[in-house]
C-alpha cells in the first residue's frame, strides 16, 4: 500500500488566540473557602508542607504552591501530555501533538471524569481549583495556553514518569505516514550514544542488614533536572506523603509516608507492541484483515491547532485505529498499529492509593489494579519488609512470537490473553541476602544468589541486560550487615566505575606491546601509566577521570557500543588494539585543544550550572558553574550526571540524572535525609532557586523535616493559598 493512497486533510485556518477565562463569583467563594481550611509551611529550604482537613485540601494546596514554584512547568507538562504544545511553540510540534491526540480527547477524558469514583472526582477538582484559584490570585502570570485547569485534564497526565508509553511512537515516522512526507525518514535520529540512560536506582536493605535493624530504601530518580517538585501532604483522611512529585500531579511519585516508602525505576517489560495491518480500500473505506474477517478501519478526524507568527493556525488529519490501537507508520505495504496500556482511571487511582499504603499488602492491593505500564517498584516498610516488583502491567502473550519485532495483526493468535497476575510478575520479598535494588538493568541479579531465575518466566517479561550500574549496585550491597542512613546514602554516591574493568586493561596491554621505538608509545606513555594507576573513582580533581572518560566516550563511538542501558554486551574491550589507542589518542587531542593541556581535572570539564528557568537551559562557559565528580551511568555510575558540551561551549553541563535523591529508614518514627537539584523554586533571583546546588553536587543530603517538630525552627513562612 502507497503512502500517498493514505487521505490525510491538512486545512488551515487563521483562529484567535484563546482567551482568558474569568473566574464566575461562586467558583471564587468556593476557593476562597476551601483555602481558609489549608495550611502550608515552607521549610528553610523553600519545600511546602501542605496539611488540610481533607485529601481534597491537601491536593488543593499541592497545586497551589506546585504553580507558585513553577507555573511554567506545570503548564508545559499538561500542554504535552493534551497534545497542546504546538500552540505555544509553533508547527515543529504538530507530530508531538498528534501522537498525544491518537490517544488523548477532551470529550473522552470528561466522559471518564463521570466515571471514575466519587473520590477521585473530588481530588480531580481540587486539582484543578488549586491551579486556577494560583491564577486568580496572580493576575501577572501569563500562562501560554491553558487559561483555565479542567478536573478531567487530571487523566491525562496519571503517571509521574518522564516520558510515557506513547513517546515510543518515532515522529518521523508518524510525520511520514499523516504528513505524506517520505522526507521525514531521512532525517537523523537521536544519537543514542548522546542519550543519558533513563530511570532511576532503588535499593532496598532488611534490618537484618543494618545497624539498627531498621529497613532502610534509597529513593534516587533519574531525570532531566528540575523535572519534580519536592513537597509533603497531609490530611486528617490518613495522608501523610512526602517526596517527589512531578510538576502538576497531584500524588506523590516516589516518595514515603510514614510507614512505607516506595522507588520507581524504568522497566524492561515489554508493555508496548507493534502490529502489522493487512489493509484494504473498498468503496473508499478502509478494512484490516482479522482472520478469515475483513474488519473496517476506525477513522477518527484530528485538528491540531498551532502557532505562527501570524496568529493560530490548524492542521487536520484523519487517524486510523485498529482493535490494535492507532496506525502510527507504513512499512513494506503494512500499517502497523501501536498498542499500549491507556487507562486513566486506574492509573490516576493506583498512583495516588499507594501514597496512602502503610504496609505491604495495603501496597500490594495497589498494584492489582495492574495500571502502572512502565515502572519497576522497589518497596520497603516500618514492619521491616522490603519488596520489589518487576512491571506491572504485563500483557499475556503467546510466546512463540517475538515481541520485540511487530507481530502479525491478522492473526488471532498474537491476541493478548489478558493480563499476567501479581504473582505472576517477577518479584521478591525479603530475599535471603537481606537487600534487592533495581538500576534500570534486568532483575535477574536483583538481590544476589537470591535472584528470580530468567528461565522461570517468558521472554517478554525482560527485554533489557545488565548493566555497568547494575554490577556496580552489587559491589556497595553484597556482604555489608552494618548498614545506617549515611553509609547507604555514601553507596549511593561510591565512586567506583565498573565499565573501565575489563577495557582499561585491554587499553594498556595494547599499549605495552608497541615497539619501544614507536611514537605512539611515547606519546601515550604519561597517560596511560596515570590510567594503569587510576582506581577507577571519578573525583573533581582527578585527571585520570577525565582522560577515561573521553577514551571511552570516543572508543564507545567507534565501535558502535553502548546503547541507552551500556554495561555488558558492548565489549569494548575487544576492540583491535590499534583502535584503543587511536581512541586515546584522539581523546587526548580533544582535551588539549578544549581546555589548553590533556592533564585537565574532571571537575574543570564536568559542571551543574542553573542561570535561568528555563526548560531548555542556555548553557555558558562565561556563567558561574561548580563542579560536580560523578560521571554519567553509562560508566557505572550510581550517582548520575549526563553532561555533554553544547554549542559554544567547552565545559560540559548536566541536564539529566539525579535530580531528586532520599535515604530513609523506617522505624518507630521515620527518619530521612535528602536533596534536590539545584532548588525548589524555578524563579531565578529567589533564595531556594540554587540554594541546593553545592549539596547535590557534593552528595551533601539535608534533613527531611518530616514530622511537626522537626520544622520547629525551620519555618521561614506559614500561609494560607492565596494570603
Amino acid at each position: 500500500m502507497k503512502l500517498s493512497k493514505i487521505h490525510c486533510f491538512c486545512l488551515i485556518a487563521l483562529v484567535a488566540p484563546a482567551a482568558a477565562v474569568a473566574a464566575t463569583g461562586p467558583e471564587i467563594a468556593r476557593w476562597e473557602k476551601q483555602a481558609k481550611g489549608i495550611t502550608i509551611i515552607r521549610d528553610d529550604w523553600g519545600i511546602a508542607h501542605i496539611s488540610g482537613k481533607t485529601d481534597a485540601d491537601a491536593v488543593f494546596g499541592m497545586l497551589y504552591t506546585q504553580c507558585e514554584d513553577d507555573f511554567n512547568r506545570v503548564e508545559s507538562n499538561y500542554l504535552t501530555y493534551l497534545g497542546r504544545t504546538a500552540e505555544a511553540e509553533g508547527e515543529s510540534k504538530i507530530y508531538q501533538d498528534l501522537r498525544m491526540k491518537l490517544y488523548i480527547d477532551p470529550a473522552d477524558l470528561q466522559a471518564k471524569f463521570k466515571q471514575s469514583p466519587a473520590w477521585l472526582q473530588k481530588l480531580m477538582v481540587a486539582f484543578a481549583d488549586g491551579a486556577n484559584y494560583y491564577l486568580y490570585k496572580h493576575p501577572g502570570v501569563k500562562p501560554k495556553v491553558i487559561q483555565h485547569f479542567e478536573p478531567w485534564m487530571a487523566l491525562s497526565f496519571t503517571e509521574g514518569s518522564i516520558g510515557g508509553d506513547v513517546e515510543r511512537i518515532n515522529l518521523n515516522q508518524l510525520e511520514a505516514f499523516y504528513g505524506k512526507n517520505a522526507m521525514a525518514l531521512l532525517r537523523p535520529e537521536p544519537d543514542p550514544l548522546k542519550i543519558e540512560p533513563s530511570g532511576s536506582n532503588g535499593m532496598a536493605v532488611a534490618p537484618s542488614n543494618t545497624l539498627n535493624k531498621h529497613p532502610l530504601l534509597l529513593i534516587n530518580p533519574h531525570t532531566s533536572f528540575f523535572f519534580r517538585s519536592e513537597l509533603q501532604v497531609t490530611s486528617a483522611e490518613g495522608l501523610n506523603a512526602y517526596g517527589a512529585v512531578t510538576w502538576g500531579q497531584f500524588f506523590i511519585y516516589q516518595g514515603f509516608n510514614d510507614k512505607a516508602g516506595w522507588m520507581h525505576t524504568s522497566s524492561g517489560v515489554d508493555a508496548v507492541d507493534e502490529y502489522l495491518e493487512t489493509v484494504s480500500q473498498k468503496n473508499g473505506k478502509w478494512f484490516y484483515k482479522f482472520g478469515n474477517e475483513e474488519r473496517p478501519v476506525t477513522e477518527v478526524k484530528i485538528t491540531v491547532p498551532y502557532k505562527t507568527a501570524s496568529g493560530m493556525a490548524r492542521k487536520t488529519f484523519t487517524a486510523y485505529k485498529t482493535q490494535h490501537g492507532p496506525v502510527i507508520r507504513e512499512t513494506d505495504g503494512k500499517w502497523v498499529a501501536f498498542r499500549m496500556m491507556f487507562e486513566p482511571i486506574k492509573a490516576l487511582e493506583q498512583s495516588y492509593l499507594r501514597t496512602k499504603a502503610r504496609n505491604y499488602e495495603a501496597y500490594r492491593k495497589t498494584m492489582e489494579l495492574k495500571a502502572n505500564s512502565s515502572n519497576n517498584t522497589i518497596y520497603a516498610d516500618a514492619d521491616g519488609t522490603i519488596a520489589y516488583f518487576h512491571g506491572n502491567y504485563v500483557p499475556r502473550r503467546d510466546t512463540k512470537f517475538d515481541w520485540t519485532k511487530p507481530v502479525d495483526g491478522s492473526d488471532p493468535a498474537t491476541e493478548y490473553k489478558g493480563l499476567l497476575n501479581v504473582d505472576e510478575l517477577v518479584q521478591l520479598k525479603n530475599p535471603r541476602s537481606g537487600w534487592l535494588y533495581n538500576a534500570n538493568n534486568w532483575p535477574w541479579s536483583a538481590a544476589g544468589a537470591d535472584s528470580p531465575k530468567k528461565e522461570n518466566y517468558p521472554a517478554y517479561m525482560e527485554m533489557g541486560r545488565e548493566s555497568a550500574r547494575g554490577l556496580h549496585a552489587i559491589k556497595v550491597l553484597e556482604g555489608k550487615k552494618d548498614f545506617t542512613i549515611e553509609t547507604l546514602r555514601a553507596a549511593a554516591y561510591d565512586s567506583y566505575l565498573t565499565w573501565f574493568d575489563k577495557p582499561l586493561p585491554a587499553l594498556v596491554k595494547a599499549w605495552e606491546t608497541l615497539p619501544s621505538g614507536d611514537p605512539v608509545k611515547k606519546k601515550l606513555a604519561e597517560p596511560v601509566a596515570l590510567l594503569k594507576g587510576w582506581n577507577q573513582r571519578w573525583a573533581v580533581d582527578s585527571v585520570a577521570t577525565a582522560v577515561a572518560v573521553y577514551w571511552a566516550t570516543d572508543l564507545q563511538r567507534a565501535t558502535a557500543g553502548g546503547g541507552r542501558r551500556g554495561g555488558a554486551g558492548m565489549n569494548p574491550e575487544d576492540a583491535p588494539p590499534a583502535q584503543l589507542l587511536q581512541t586515546l589518542s584522539s581523546a587526548l587531542d580533544k582535551l588539549t585543544a578544549d581546555f589548553g593541556k590533556w592533564n585537565t581535572p574532571w571537575g574543570d570539564i564536568n559542571r551543574f550550572q542553573r542561570l535561568t528557568g528555563d526548560i531548555v537551559h542556555p548553557f555558558a562557559d562565561s556563567g558561574e558553574s561548580i563542579p560536580v565528580g560523578f560521571t554519567s551511568a553509562v560508566w557505572g555510575s550510581l550517582a548520575s550526571f549526563g553532561a555533554r558540551a553544547y554549542p559554544g561551549t567547552k565545559k560540559w553541563y548536566g541536564t539529566s540524572g539525579n535530580s531528586f535523591v532520599a535515604v530513609v529508614e523506617f522505624g518507630e518514627r521515620v527518619k530521612a535525609i535528602a536533596v534536590t537539584a539545584g532548588g525548589e523554586s524555578g524563579h531565578p533571583g529567589e533564595k531556594h532557586f540554587n540554594d541546593q546546588a553545592s549539596r547535590y553536587a557534593t552528595g551533601n543530603l539535608r534533613e527531611v523535616y518530616f514530622y511537626p517538630d522537626q520544622l520547629k525552627g525551620h519555618v521561614e513562612r506559614q500561609y494560607q493559598p492565596g494570603n
